[in-house]
């Protein structure tokens, strides 16, 4: 019998292990050690391209710089102008999806999965992860599976997101909490920010 986090109606799901998505993790591992990683750090263009071929919905003007690790670039959507920095890294086996110009920052940690430790195999179980347009997600910043990061939300330096964070906010802390509110962006709104593509 399945835990109720894993029941039909619960908000995890186990990870597709199938032979596709295998060959596809590893054909990926490859492109992205020999094509992608050695880049210099200008070419957002091929990198993007690289993405995309690997089935990651992108919009305009990306920034994912070279040594950003994305571990499945078909659960990867991007609205335009985000930024994925160096040494970030975007565990996905569920989606995560990142609203226009949202930022993640040097060695931010998405991490789309985790163990079921109510099973004595501790399966993986994924869940999606959403960050809204105009989010930041801070340097060494983690965010869970599971967890919607709310448009203009702001993540803080090392601060661990477990749990959904508020619409234009600061969030710091472990578990990250509320600090005050962020000052809206000029015509940055519900309607105008867009989803990932």
């Amino acid at each position: 019998m399945l835990p109720a986090s894993l029941s039909a109606d619960g908000p995890y799901r186990r990870v597709n292990t199938s032979l596709w998505s295998r060959v596809g993790r590893a054909a990926w591992s490859v492109v992205w050690l020999c094509l992608f990683r050695p880049t210099p750090r200008p070419l957002h263009a091929w990198r993007a391209g690289l993405l995309s071929l690997f089935g990651a919905r992108l919009g305009r003007g990306c920034h994912i710089y070279a040594g950003a690790r994305i571990w499945a670039p078909w659960n990867l959507a991007c609205g335009d102008g985000v930024a994925i920095a160096d040494g970030a890294e975007v565990y996905n086996p569920a989606p995560v999806s990142l609203g226009h110009h949202a930022v993640v920052s040097q060695q931010a940690f998405l991490c789309a999965a985790s163990h079921d430790y109510g099973d004595p195999a501790f399966p993986m179980i994924v869940a999606p992860i959403r960050i809204g347009a105009y989010a930041w997600i801070g340097s060494r910043a983690s965010v869970q599976m599971g967890v919607t990061i709310g448009d203009g939300a702001v993540l803080a330096l090392g601060a661990i997101a477990t749990g959904n964070l508020d619409p234009w906010a600061v969030h710091g802390g472990i578990p990250a909490r509320r600090l005050k509110s962020r000052p809206r962006l000029y015509g940055a709104n519900a309607n105008s920010a867009g989803e990932a593509p």
